[in-house]
């Protein structure tokens, strides 16, 4: 056995005090980071009462309790700051440190930002297009748009929504002839789309619908699903629900900090709001499932005429989209740029989906059909 040299009995002494003083820096630090709170206002685009104010409480719960006492987010509704349209601007300007919203609502600055939200009906969901975002690009194409409107924004992407009914109606739509001349409210892409079918659109944000609906101002409208819509209290003023369309078939929310704020956060809480981001995606499609389910049971019961949107509609969108997609392309380069990513993406995944993926509603109508 080789023999090991002794370190004199001095040098040792100042080695073990050298160790003794770093490792209680080593300890003390994180209690000195741990004791500075950062408190951020983050605002929705949603009245108290919508399940998807609920749904951005969820994700500030997750970060604070991940963070601990280092990141606190405190949540407000719609209008406690800024009205639902301005939340953007207000983050952007500092004026509030977040919000919660979708990227339609900011489709005035140019519309290829609701293709980051409410893309066109290619033929996948919200999990594909959320997929398309993580690995196909689609951050890299919201990040080159949201520097090119030089907004001073960090964004992610969450919460993948199930499709979008047609919405509430005076009068049930059987034909897209229909749609000719019919005020309707929805926002974002699908502006353009039923404007291609020939209604008459008004953009209006959750909380104004169904006043308008009411009212008179307009004659149907979409908002998202049974939970919100009942909230809302559509079935109050209409009894026509028609669910399945393809103008907002494959929607998600968006989660946008003040880019200062957020890149002077140290790495780990930086990763603790992308994480808290993820997290909350899958509990949000979890709880929706539960909940719209159990909200359209519920609206049956109050005697809303829950129908199915006919087939010639729904062709008749696919078609409208086919136009809209053509005209937005050619007159705006950014937009055609990321319609041809989106396309490439759904060709190559929607091939595998179809042919992997069995008729789910077939399964269903063997055990649950009358």
């Amino acid at each position: 056995m080789e023999k090991t040299e002794k370190m004199p009995r001095a040098s040792r002494r100042k080695f073990l005090a050298g160790a003794a003083v770093a490792g209680a820096a080593t300890i003390a630090m994180p209690q000195v980071s741990r004791a500075q709170t950062i408190n951020w206002k983050f605002q929705s685009t949603w009245p108290t009462r919508d399940i998807f104010h609920e749904f951005a409480n969820d994700f500030a719960k997750r970060v604070n309790e991940m963070a601990g006492n280092r990141l606190r987010i405190e949540v407000l509704a719609a209008g406690a700051v800024v009205p639902a349209f301005q939340m953007q601007d207000a983050v952007n300007a500092g004026i509030l440190d977040g919000g919660h919203g979708v990227c339609a609502y900011w489709y005035g600055k140019n519309k290829a930002f609701s293709l980051f939200g409410t893309p066109p009906a290619f033929g996948w969901d919200a999990n594909n297009f959320l997929a398309w975002m993580n690995y196909g690009g689609g951050y890299e194409l919201y990040n080159e748009l949201v520097a090119s409107l030089r907004l001073n924004l960090v964004g992610f992407l969450t919460g993948p929504m199930p499709c979008q009914p047609l919405g509430w109606f005076k009068t049930q739509v059987n034909s897209p002839d229909q749609f000719r001349g019919l005020k309707y409210r929805t926002v974002g892409l699908a502006a353009d789309l039923m404007q291609e079918m020939g209604a008459a659109v008004t953009i209006l944000p959750g909380g104004e619908i169904v006043p308008a609906l009411e009212r008179g101002v307009i004659d149907g409208a979409e908002f998202n699903n049974p939970t919100s819509d009942s909230l809302l209290g559509f079935q109050d003023v209409s009894k026509v629900y028609m669910l399945q369309s393809w103008h907002q078939s494959a929607e998600a929310f968006e989660l946008i900090f003040n880019k200062g704020k957020f890149d002077a956060l140290p790495a780990e809480l930086k990763a603790v709001i992308k994480y808290a981001a993820e997290s909350a995606s899958s509990d949000m499609l979890w709880k929706a499932t539960d909940r719209y389910s159990k909200s359209m049971e519920e609206l049956r019961a109050k005697g809303v005429n829950i129908v199915r949107t006919p087939d010639a509609v729904l062709n008749a969108q696919l078609a409208a989209w086919k136009s809209v997609n053509e005209k937005l392309g050619a007159s705006n380069p950014f937009y055609k740029k990321v319609i041809d990513s989106q396309m490439a993406w759904v060709k190559r995944t929607g091939a595998y989906e179809a042919a992997n993926t069995p008729p789910f509603r077939q399964a269903y109508d063997f055990f649950f059909k009358a």
